[in-house]
This record gives structure tokens, C-alpha cells and sequence, in this order.
């Protein structure tokens, strides 16, 4: 196996990653919380970690890949009060919380197949670990370092900052967290401002609600990840993953959950992915700029000048490294779609070359500068998962592989064994760990029998304003791959995924 160095955000270095049983990594990343439709910045961590899988993978490594589904208990520290997102939801959306997050987990799977993302080895729900979440609180109320206030458990992390480091993943002081924390509902609970919820009290409306040694509840957001990871990673394990939106508080309240727990802390290393900006500005509904799959697929958003295929994203995420701002533009994307287009026309031309044994000498400069590149991208992948760089000298290899294809160069001019790395270059890196596919263009008979049949419903629940139905129809396309796109004159047309 080559040397593989990580970014290792608990220690803000690089270091070389050696897993803690040889052969075998453990991978945790978190996953979506299934009260709402997915969007274009949860796209990113879960490409990003597709790619690290593929890659440890491809060094000949056996990952074992978990990532969760968040059906409960996911409600935020700062806000008003302690709302199950899943239960408030399903309560707006008049549906019962299971059945919402059936539709929700059914529209984020269908993405992440047409992201081409590979299933977890493992994918396991907050509700059903309910178990293993009350077992862990129980611990850590034995070992001192929780407490029960009116049905509900917290954290006290003023105890724990006592005796462990605490703050050491998101450069948080817990002094200032205290000093700053607003106050809020059952604030008076707590013993301590910073402290955080392992267990809520639920009164008899509350949907989502079960039995424990202190009443009837649900869990805390934190303490699902550190239950789950445990069980099918152990105790301790090699990577955890996430954007960086998570390293404060969910990522430092699940280290200080699990080092009381365990003994020690649960991860060799953290891996954060950095932020989506779209046009400068940070994501978030006051923008109106959230834009969700299904918008991203059909193009159907006030941002969008276009539909986006899901090949076309991913490759625009891979372009930058993962640790970097991504700023979304129409712009960036269309010219991504161009060097995507190019980069799998090169490896198409590739995949039809003939080696043969040259019949004269080759060209020793060419020979040279393309073992370079092609050698250049293990070292890339090697240092922190450089997909950007590698991408970069793909795009430096492409010119020679359509010179190749045009007579410019002759074939003769690269060696059998250079043709040859080449070749499993652009195939290796593009398909096998780029994740990338070719984008479908022909569109089967009967596909355009029913699709044309349902725009033709479309169009007419759009004339009697039954705006619900019309989007339904295009969202539920979208989750299958097929964009409905609304063009100027009223008239519909769509493409396949």
C-alpha cells in the first residue's frame, strides 16, 4: 500500500494514515437529517467521502463505511427550544414522522444514485437505536459526567473540561461559551450554560417519543452518532467525517460523549469538508438561494439558468479540493460541463486505442512527460486526497490523447507500456475513483411514451393552478433521473439522467 497523508482537523496537520487494524478502515461520516428534501451543499460531503472510499479501496484497503440516517432527535442547541425537526415537519406536512421520512430517505437515495455516490456498508437510523443511545447515557450518568433535570439528561461539560481537552476540534473556549451562550428555554435546567442535551423530555402531543429510565422522550442529536459508530466501528475507529458546519457542536460534544464512555477518545481522524457558497453568498434560505436536487436536476430554480446533470456537479466538486471553499456559479458550472465533456471524451478515446508494439523509437521528451502526469495523480491522491490536482493534470494529458486521436502525434510516438499507463490513468482515476459515468443520451421508446403522458397531466394541472401536482410529477421525475425542463413558450421538454 502507498503512504497516504490526511488532514487530520483535531490536530490541524497532515499525517501519515495508518489504520488501526492493517487492511481494514473504518470510515463514519454523518448522515442527512431526513426532515427535508436534500440540497446542493449536502451534495458535497457525500461526494467527497465517495471518493475517499474508492480511493482507500483502490490502495487495497477493506473499508467499512457507515453512514447514518438522522430520523429523530436532530433539533438545534441554539435555538428557541429543544423541537424534534422530524416531528415538526411531519406535523406541517400533515404526514405521519415515518412517512416523511420514508419520502425524504427515498429522494436522498435516489440522488445519491445518480451522483453515482456507492452505498455505505452500513446504514443505520437514529430510531432504530433508541437501545444503544439510552445504554450510553446511562454510562455516562454513572460515570458522572451527566444528569437528569425534569425527564431530561445533560451533559456537564464544565465537569468534563475539568479533566479532558475540551474545544480542541473547533478551536472553541469554553469560557467564552459560557460567557455567550443565549439564554433559552429550560435554560434553568442546566447547571451550565455550554452543557448539552443527551436526553429530552417529550410531553404526550410530542409524535416521537420513547420510554426511558427518565420518562418518555427522545434522543439528542449528539449522542445518536456516538451510539451508532460505536456498535459497528468500535470503540474507537479510524475516520470521521462531515462538513465543517458540524465540528461545533455536534463533532465536540460527540469526542467528549464518547471519551467518558470508552476511556479515551474515538477517533484517530476527523475529516471536514469545507462550505458551498453560491454566487459569494452563503447558503441559506434568507438568500433564497438553498437549492435542492431535484431544483439542481430539472433547472428549476430562480438561481438556475439551466438543469444540471449529476455527472456535471460532481465533477465540479472534485475540481477543488475538498478542504477549500466551492463557490457555485452558472457560470463555473457550465464550464465544468465542458471539461467534464472533455475528460470523458479523452478516456472514450482511450478505451478504443489498439496497443501495439511500436515499429520505431518513441519519442523520449512525450514519453516522459506523460508518465509524469500519470504518476503525479497517485501522489496527489496520496497527499490529503488532491482530487483537483489530479483533475488538473488529466486535463494536461487530454491534448496528447486527441492528438493521438487526430494523427498529430503518432501512436508510434508513445511506447506499448506508456500507451498502456496512460490508458489505465484516465480509467482508473476517472471512473474508478472520480466516480464519474457517462452522461445517457438516448432516450428509450417507451420512457418517452410515459414521460410525454405525464408532462401532458403536468401541463394541465399548471392550467387549473393545482401547483402541488405539477410539481410533484417534476420532483418525483427528478428523484428517477429524468429532468422536466420549462422552456420560454409554455412548452416542456426533458433529458435523461
Amino acid at each position: 500500500m502507498s503512504e497516504l497523508f490526511l488532514y487530520n482537523s483535531y490536530t490541524r496537520k497532515k499525517e501519515k494514515f495508518e489504520s488501526i487494524t492493517p487492511g481494514y478502515v473504518g470510515l463514519y461520516v454523518c448522515g442527512p437529517t431526513v426532515s427535508g428534501e436534500s440540497h446542493l451543499g449536502h451534495a458535497r460531503p457525500y461526494i467527497t467521502f465517495d471518493v475517499v472510499t474508492r480511493y482507500l479501496t483502490h490502495l487495497g484497503y477493506k473499508v467499512r463505511y457507515v453512514r447514518n440516517i438522522t430520523d429523530a432527535g436532530h433539533f438545534e442547541e441554539e435555538g428557541r427550544e429543544a423541537v424534534d425537526k422530524v416531528s415538526e415537519k411531519a406535523k406541517l406536512e400533515r404526514l405521519e414522522p415515518m412517512e416523511l421520512v420514508h419520502k425524504y430517505t427515498s429522494l436522498y437515495h435516489n440522488a445519491m444514485r445518480l451522483f453515482n455516490c456507492l452505498e455505505p456498508s452500513i446504514e443505520p437510523t437514529a430510531t432504530g437505536h433508541i437501545i444503544e443511545q439510552i445504554s450510553m447515557i446511562e454510562d455516562i450518568i454513572a460515570k458522572g459526567y451527566a444528569y437528569e433535570a425534569n425527564g431530561s439528561v445533560y451533559f456537564d461539560v464544565v465537569k468534563y473540561a475539568e479533566h479532558f481537552p475540551y474545544g480542541e476540534l473547533s478551536g472553541r473556549v469554553l469560557e467564552d461559551q459560557l460567557e455567550t451562550t443565549r439564554e433559552l428555554d429550560n435554560q434553568d435546567e442546566k447547571r451550565n450554560k455550554a452543557d448539552f442535551a443527551l436526553w429530552k423530555n417529550a410531553p404526550p402531543e410530542h409524535i416521537m417519543r420513547w420510554k426511558s429510565p427518565w420518562g418518555y422522550g427522545f434522543p439528542g442529536w449528539h449522542i445518536e452518532c456516538s451510539a451508532m459508530s460505536s456498535k459497528y466501528l468500535g470503540d474507537e475507529f479510524d475516520i470521521h467525517g462531515g462538513g465543517m458546519d458540524l465540528q461545533f457542536p455536534h463533532h465536540e460534544s460527540e469526542i467528549a460523549q464518547s471519551t467518558i464512555a470508552h476511556g479515551h477518545p474515538p477517533v484517530r481522524f476527523w475529516m471536514h469538508n469545507n462550505m458551498i457558497t453560491i454566487n459569494g453568498k452563503k447558503m441559506g434560505k434568507s438568500y433564497n438561494n438553498v437549492i435542492k436536487f431535484t431544483e439542481l436536476f430539472s433547472g428549476n430554480h430562480p438561481i438556475l439558468a439551466q438543469a444540471y446533470h449529476p455527472m456535471v456537479i460532481r465533477f465540479y466538486i472534485l475540481q477543488t479540493h475538498y478542504r477549500s471553499t466551492l463557490d457555485f456559479s452558472n457560470e463555473a458550472l457550465q464550464a465544468s460541463e465542458k471539461g467534464y465533456r472533455r475528460l470523458w471524451e479523452a478516456n472514450e478515446i482511450l478505451s478504443k486505442l489498439d496497443i501495439q508494439a511500436p515499429t520505431q523509437a518513441a519519442d523520449a521528451e512525450l514519453e516522459q512527460k506523460v508518465t509524469r502526469l500519470c504518476n503525479e495523480c497517485a501522489d496527489f491522491m496520496n497527499d490529503d486526497f488532491n482530487t483537483a490536482k489530479v483533475i488538473a493534470n488529466l486535463f494536461e494529458l487530454a491534448p496528447i490523447v486527441y492528438s493521438l486521436k487526430g494523427g498529430q502525434i503518432a501512436v508510434n510516438a508513445l511506447s506499448a507500456d506508456t500507451l498502456s499507463l496512460l490508458k489505465n490513468a484516465f480509467n482508473t482515476y476517472i471512473v474508478d475513483i472520480l466516480g464519474l459515468q457517462g452522461m445517457q443520451v438516448k432516450q428509450d421508446d417507451k420512457i418517452d411514451v410515459v414521460v410525454h403522458l405525464l408532462m401532458d397531466i403536468r401541463r394541465e394541472a399548471k392550467k387549473r393552478k393545482d401547483f402541488a401536482t405539477s410539481d410533484e410529477i417534476r420532483n418525483k421525475l427528478a428523484a428517477s433521473g429524468i429532468i422536466l425542463k420549462d422552456e420560454k413558450d409554455g412548452s416542456m421538454s426533458y433529458t435523461l439522467a
